[in-house]
């Protein structure tokens, strides 16, 4: 039989580009492939699947995509899928295809997944998982990796020379974008140098993490079988997309919720804010979840920065952050993990950064102010006049029925002003607020509203900051209305002077 794999193995195009022999040989046991579009992570995907089940006799290989239709399109069907790469096996009986499953003469499997919803994750409760692949990584949540991960081990495997401390082994491909995108740019870009190997902090899995990004030129069967792909990519239509698809640009996100949002627009350098100006505090509890809290000023005149930036009469600014976020033993964060600290050492703490500044308002999510049979959590952050103190914040995410919507308030504020102005800015201290509220996601179901299940925190309190101050755009002037035919136009009262200032 040796023999006769040897030969029908010669048949099959088990050559990998150099990138893809990198992910092959690595030592890491946890990978993230790619970046870019084109960067062929799905054939690395089926090709080590087969090898390492060739080689590896009991091996268990899980593959994943989201959704059965694309996983089945994109991994059993076609010229490159598992079907016609292994049809000269099928034939020798080297191999059996039965329904999900491709079956190996050496007691080797692949099971082809999907897990739509974090509910379904439970169906592998009991799997024992030597090598897990996930191909769009991105298209999943932190929830339903973590768990997956959680499923891989290896017991009773013995393995060839070549793959001793290898495996078990996590193989994931992605490009930016989608639901995960916060956590697996946060998990496996942010901070580390690409292609380093490092080990990842125990209750992060404790495996050796690697990314490798890939793009289009690292796959030249893509130029050599469909030298039109590139083209198609940069026709795409949006230059964020073509800059996420085609250069793998993990700072840009097409589908964002708050796609308005710009770096150069809503950032700047920290400044001294004048004394005269409103200050309020705006707050999202959490304990083991992170706890979200933000200082912002109005603008009161028309004000020049000392980078040449003038923010307009209205503008909020975010100068002041506090993020109660875990971290690892590497000083990494731990997206979406809290610091589990009780309510009244949370307002003490909230109160020290006040730094004796006058707040004139102060508002916090209105479920902290439920009581259950006692104090409720709002009352408890006030430990006794030695904390701080919120009123409850209006809770109106999108809008209804003579209601105002707060991603509507804060997306206009991103916006900004009739001259395209911001009225909303982050000092750039504030990383938290930066780094996750580009980020987020429309909900599937309800596309007025953002996606819950990712990293919300922030965005959450900046919401209830722009509620508690709102503001609506001057329509310019080729926007007003204007009186119908016969009829005579109401006196305007005098416009007064703008008396725009700027304050240095």
């Amino acid at each position: 039989m040796a023999a006769a794999l040897a030969a029908e193995a010669a048949e099959l195009n088990f050559d990998l580009h150099p990138k893809q022999d990198l992910a092959f040989n690595s030592p890491a046991t946890e990978i993230l492939y790619g970046g870019a579009a084109g960067g062929g992570k799905s054939h690395l995907m089926r090709i080590v699947a087969i090898l390492w089940c060739a080689s590896i006799p009991g091996l268990q290989v899980y593959l994943f995509r989201r959704l059965r239709d694309d996983l089945i399109k994109n991994h059993m069907e076609g010229p490159s899928g598992f079907r016609n790469l292994l049809s000269g096996w099928v034939a020798c009986g080297f191999c059996v295809i039965i329904e999900d499953q491709i079956r190996f003469w050496n007691g080797s499997k692949i099971y082809l997944c999907h897990c739509k919803d974090e509910a379904h994750r439970f169906k592998y409760q009991g799997a024992e998982i030597h090598v897990l692949i996930i191909d769009e990584l991105t298209h999943f949540t932190e929830k339903i990796y973590r768990f997956l991960r959680n499923r891989v081990r290896m017991v009773g495997i013995t393995l060839p020379a070549q793959y001793r401390g290898k495996f078990p082994r996590i193989l994931c491909g992605a490009n930016p974008g989608g639901i995960g995108h916060q956590f697996v740019k946060a998990t496996f870009i942010d901070g580390v140098a690409p292609l380093r190997i490092y080990r990842a902090a125990n209750d992060e899995g404790g495996m050796l993490r690697q990314y490798i990004p890939a793009k289009l030129e690292d796959n030249p069967s893509m130029a050599d079988q469909d030298p039109g792909y590139e083209n198609r990519l940069n026709g795409l239509g949006s230059e964020a997309l073509v800059k996420a698809m085609r250069d793998g640009d993990w700072d840009i996100i097409e589908g964002a919720f708050f796609d308005c949002w710009a770096r150069n627009k809503h950032v700047v350098k920290p400044f001294t804010i004048p004394k005269h100006w409103t200050r309020l505090r705006a707050g999202d509890w959490g304990s083991a979840k992170p706890g979200a809290y933000g200082w912002f000023a109005v603008v009161e005149d028309d004000f020049l920065t000392p980078d040449g930036r003038v923010l307009p009469r209205g503008c909020m600014v975010m100068y002041r952050e506090y993020y109660q976020i875990a971290k690892d033993k590497q000083g990494k964060f731990k997206p979406d993990v809290g610091l589990k600290m009780s309510a009244e050492a949370t307002g003490k703490a909230i109160r020290l950064l006040d730094c004796g500044e006058i707040i004139s308002d102060a508002v916090l999510d209105p479920a902290a102010f439920a009581v259950n049979g006692g104090k409720s959590i709002a009352e408890m952050m006030q430990a006794d006049g030695a904390g701080a103190s919120f009123r409850p914040a209006d809770n109106t995410r999108v809008t209804g029925r003579g209601a105002m919507s707060g991603w509507m308030q804060m997306r206009g504020r991103l916006i900004g002003d009739e001259d395209g102005r911001p009225m909303l800015v982050f000092f750039d201290t504030c990383v938290h607020s930066i780094r996750t509220i580009p980020a987020l996601m429309h909900d599937e179901t309800k596309p007025e509203d953002l996606d819950t299940s990712q990293e919300d925190h922030p965005a959450d309190m900046v919401r209830y900051g722009c509620m508690s101050r709102p503001w609506i755009r001057k329509a310019p002037e080729s926007e007003a209305p204007k009186p119908k035919p016969g009829q005579v136009p109401l006196p305007q009262a005098p416009m007064p002077s703008s008396g725009k200032r700027i304050r240095l």
